[in-house]
């Protein structure tokens, strides 16, 4: 379903990808992990074109959209929940997957009140993500966790391919992590999801492959026992991992 050869981006002198290269069949849940600074958000924005590469290929179920602007990535299947909260907040919980309900259908247009289809699907994907009793809370009045669950429930309006997440679970309380990680457990096998996360047990609890960049580059890639027990792993990142959480 992806697949990118040879990706490299520089900033400068700084080489933020440094000859990417990965596979992604379709279905699958690829974590990509790493230290800060190894590439990881980069890689993601190239995928969804919100950075150009410098150079190297990028395929979406075998078409090349290196050229596509992110709004035709987007249309072809790429779904990208971010790091920071992306929402509406003056809108209610409906209103905001509404609006995404309603770009998937056609042009952008003029955003009075959702018509009862569009409706009728964001209070399917609100209960879905287990907002279905807040569907007319603004998100100012959510949660972290909840405005989370509500950013997978617009994502997933979009009807992607590809789903990008970006530390789903950043700032999140332990039942919270609990929660998203059961969502996205039970998502579709259909769907494959790329997930970027610093929680080793959520990358764990999830992926059937993991990707490890290092100063921009691909350092072991395989299941999660071989990567888990790969001694430059354990020394580039692991190690430090499990210190930084004693801590």
């Amino acid at each position: 379903m992806i697949d990118v050869r040879e990706l490299r981006r520089t900033f400068g002198g700084i080489r933020a990808l440094d000859g990417v290269t990965l596979t992604v069949p379709s279905g699958q849940r690829l974590a990509v992990i790493g230290p800060n600074g190894a590439g990881k958000t980069t890689l993601f924005n190239v995928l969804t074109g919100e950075l150009a590469p410098t150079s190297g290929a990028v395929q979406l179920d075998g078409e090349d959209i290196g050229g596509l602007p992110p709004w035709q990535r987007a249309r072809r299947g790429i779904g990208r929940m971010y790091q920071r909260n992306e929402l509406f907040d003056p809108l209610s919980a409906r209103e905001n997957v509404a609006l995404a309900v309603g770009a998937q259908a056609g042009p952008f247009r003029p955003f009075r009140s959702p018509p009862h289809a569009e409706r009728a699907a964001a209070d399917r994907l609100l209960d879905r993500v287990g907002l279905g009793a807040r569907a007319d809370v603004p998100p100012r009045d959510l949660s972290h966790g909840e405005r989370r669950q509500l950013e997978l429930a617009v994502t997933l309006a979009r009807e992607p391919r590809v789903l990008l997440l970006d530390e789903p679970t950043a700032g999140m309380s332990p039942a919270e992590t609990a929660r998203i990680v059961e969502l996205i457990a039970g998502l579709e096998r259909s769907l494959t999801v790329l997930i970027v996360e610093h929680d080793m047990d959520v990358v764990f609890r999830l992926a059937d492959r993991i990707a490890v960049l290092h100063e921009g580059r691909v350092i072991a890639d395989g299941t999660p026992d071989a990567v888990r027990g790969d001694r430059q792993v354990h020394d580039v990142y692991l190690g430090k991992a499990v210190e930084a959480g004693v801590r």
